[in-house]
């Protein structure tokens, strides 16, 4: 276990060289072909087997072990953003408005560093191994894709290992969390219907402007006096559209939001409420209303067994000190929950940030690049996670 870090920093070259190539070309959801090419290439030179998935483009990697009564999977996700780049590095998109910037380039590479090194000691693992190489984590949820395609099964998945870059932490950290570490994400898309008319005569007019005026008031309140203040919830509404011309009564308008909570009750009681406001609201003023939610992703809970595996190992590895606990959970979504749901797993973050370098931005930002010395240490987990199930 202690040389597990060695055999990472010997591969570290390998590592960043793989991480830089998927950087050049990055891919929005579901469009990742050259990548997912570029991934087969790498398991070929490593000479591990997989499969492929009709429909999309995921990859699955397996090592099956003689005798084995339990299988880990681990998972990297590997889209990209529609983001212009502006960093001037020599591994800078190739492509215009595309971009890795949120990590998914070093996922994937220290993934494959895990592939490296778990084949390489094949005949010592005492369980199954899956490596998850899933599309469309920023988009349509890629791990329910899979999910469906039975990845978790045959054999069936008794332990579930995934990390995220994190470029609040400096590199050589990790940051753990107990029981709810993101939230769960709901689409809300709200129809609201006047009556058109003529603006100098509005009597004669139902106008859904200002029924959507005094309806997204209303929501705002949801939070601040219906949700237990120990309870999280946001409700967000980034899009409003409505109205033809600056003297025509709007007769409909559209409001697009998310909403995100942390536990299935709050997430219920919210949903309810919205609906219960909208329709109250537009009948008041003579309208009609109508609200729809598109399910996103359910909120990530880690087991806190499969937490206590991960800490002891950052101990073991880099020492007590290097261990930085999160004491509330995130709004932001992770479609990683979805593999968790049914199986015992832990989702933690490794440290990107390097002052002295100047690896400072945030994810999602267009200038985001992350330290390479982490990569070795996100493979080392990997690997030690496995061996330790």
């Amino acid at each position: 276990m202690n040389n597990i870090l060695i055999k990472a920093e010997e591969i570290k070259d390998w590592i960043i060289e793989v991480r830089r190539d998927l950087h050049s070309t990055p891919e929005l959801g579901l469009e990742e072909f050259i990548t997912k090419e570029k991934i087969k290439k790498y398991l070929d030179e490593i000479g591990i087997d997989y499969v492929e998935f009709k429909g999309h483009t995921a990859v699955m990697a397996f090592i099956n072990t003689v005798d084995a009564t339990k299988t880990a999977a681990i998972r990297a996700d590997i889209d990209a953003l529609p983001i212009d780049e502006v960093s001037k590095t020599s591994y800078k998109s190739v492509f215009k408005g595309k971009m890795h910037a949120c990590g998914h380039d070093a996922h994937t590479a220290m993934l494959l560093g895990a592939c490296k090194i778990l084949y390489s000691i094949k005949d010592t693992l005492q369980s199954n191994v899956k490596f998850f190489f899933q599309p469309a984590e920023e988009t349509v949820g890629g791990a329910e894709l899979m999910i469906k395609d039975g990845c978790m099964e045959n054999p069936k998945v008794d332990y579930m290992f995934g990390l995220h870059v994190m470029p609040h932490i400096d590199t050589g950290y990790i940051e753990l969390k107990y029981d709810t570490l993101n939230a769960s994400t709901d689409t809300i898309n709200i129809t609201i219907q006047g009556k058109d008319g003529h603006g100098a005569y509005p009597h004669q007019g139902i106008d859904a402007i200002v029924i959507a005026a005094h309806v997204i008031t209303a929501i705002q309140s949801i939070v601040s006096r219906s949700i237990d203040p120990t309870d999280s919830a946001v409700i967000s509404l980034g899009v409003i559209n409505g109205g033809v011309k600056g003297n025509v009564i709007c007769d409909k308008v559209n409001i697009t939001g998310t909403l995100r909570t942390l536990d299935p009750t709050t997430r219920h009681f919210t949903k309810e409420r919205i609906r219960k406001i909208v329709a109250s609201t537009c009948e008041s003023f003579l309208g009609h209303g109508v609200v729809e939610f598109e399910e996103g992703y359910a909120p990530l809970v880690n087991n806190n067994d499969v937490v206590n595996l991960v800490k002891r190992n950052v101990e073991d590895m880099l020492g007590h000190d290097k261990i930085v606990m999160k004491s509330k959970p995130s709004l932001g979504a992770e479609d990683f929950s979805f593999f968790i749901e049914n199986t015992k797993g832990a989702f933690y973050h490794l440290g990107c940030r390097n002052e002295d370098k100047k690896i400072t931005s945030l994810l999602h930002t267009s200038s985001f690049d992350i330290d390479e010395d982490c990569l070795p240490i996100g493979v080392a987990l990997h690997v030690k996670n496995v061996l330790s199930i």
